[in-house]
């Protein structure tokens, strides 16, 4: 494994995207998937994560220009965004669902979604979920929120019907709402995700080898485990 000597690395998260990253209320800490995967990253490269708190929307572009070493935040690799910046292998493939009312009965998919044109999908802006909408319904039926918990919000107060996200992310609101929340239909699209870099990165081999060892002795299923499965709530204040 290489030896990075102790060096300090800014990651960029958003702290809103639970289960990757969320502050606990209780602490004002920072906890999630994005934090407990890069402390074991830089625990076995030798290096200090350092953790900053940025918004979704110019994240990516930030990274590119230099202002972080890395980003971690559930990140969809995609051709487009490979032109910014530098991915790392896929660390999880996740699904987009249809997040829901738990008393939903108009529609059980998304096709049934979108031929009822009185419905709306709510979605985050700027992530491939909103690409997703998009490529399904027109602009009218679609409200997009500047953060995840926004969408889910509207959702619970009836200002939206249902959420696009992905099943990770999804997973994590039914844990924390089993009374009020579901996840419906199956998959919409099926994505990896993966960790991003300026350009030309000497950060992206390392962590490529770290994320490899980390699969083959299951570290990455603990994780998973973990967080992306029902047994997941957010923690409480």
């Amino acid at each position: 494994m290489p030896d990075l000597g102790g060096r300090e690395i800014t990651i960029a998260v958003e702290n809103a995207y639970p289960p990757f990253n969320y502050v606990n209320p209780a602490t004002g800490e920072g906890e999630g998937w994005d934090y407990d995967a890069w402390r074991e990253i830089c625990r076995r490269l030798n290096c200090t994560p350092v953790f900053q708190e940025a918004s979704w929307e110019g994240m990516i572009q930030a990274v590119g220009n230099g202002q972080f070493d890395a980003a971690a935040d559930g990140i969809t690799i995609t051709p487009e965004r490979a032109e910014l910046v530098d991915f790392s292998d896929g660390y999880i493939q996740v699904d987009q669902r249809l997040l829901v009312r738990a008393d939903e009965s108009r529609f059980s998919n998304m096709d049934e979604f979108v031929a009822n044109e009185e419905l709306l999908l709510g979605t985050q802006t700027g992530t491939t979920n909103y690409e997703t909408a998009a490529s399904l319904l027109p602009e009218s039926r679609i409200q997009a929120f500047e953060q995840f918990p926004f969408a889910v919000a509207a959702l619970l107060n009836g200002d939206v019907d249902a959420v696009i996200m992905d099943e990770t992310a999804g997973q994590g609101y039914v844990g924390n709402n089993a009374e009020q929340l579901k996840l419906i239909g199956d998959p919409i699209k099926s994505d990896a995700l993966g960790f991003i870099f300026p350009k030309g990165s000497d950060l992206v081999e390392p962590v490529n080898q770290a994320l490899a060892q980390m699969r083959e002795d299951g570290t990455l299923d603990e994780l998973a485990q973990k967080y992306f499965s029902d047994e997941f709530q957010l923690p409480e204040g």
